[in-house]
């Protein structure tokens, strides 16, 4: 059964070159939204908490402060809106999830910059 879902998710779906990124890391998500019969695109941008999940259904979710509220939202990470993902800054965390930084505030809500080489 395993082998047949595998093989209808290669075949039909269709997978997305987007940038690697993790969490930590501070990144932009351009989405369109249909509003009537316009379209739009939006962008959200913020820390990524978490990823999750593999294949098709892997998604990924986003952490960003709207003046003093948060707000996250959750991205499949093979949604057909999602139009790009550009990476802005590379976080040194020592976690794959990163639920801790939910009850941050001020200059403790900042991840430090993984250096390059």
């Amino acid at each position: 059964m395993s082998d047949l879902v595998k093989f209808v998710q290669d075949e039909f779906v269709t997978k997305k070159d987007f940038p690697e990124f993790g969490a930590g890391d501070t990144i932009t998500v351009y989405y369109e939204i249909k509003e009537g019969e316009k379209t739009r695109t939006q962008f959200f941008k913020g820390v990524v908490i978490q990823k999750r999940g593999a294949g098709i259904t892997q998604t990924f979710t986003i952490r960003k402060m709207s003046g003093a509220v948060g707000v996250e939202r959750i991205f499949p990470l093979n949604m057909p809106a999602l139009q790009k993902v550009e990476v802005n800054q590379r976080g040194k965390v020592r976690r794959a999830r990163i639920f801790y930084f939910r009850d941050l505030t001020g200059k403790k809500a900042k991840i430090k910059e993984k250096r390059r080489r």
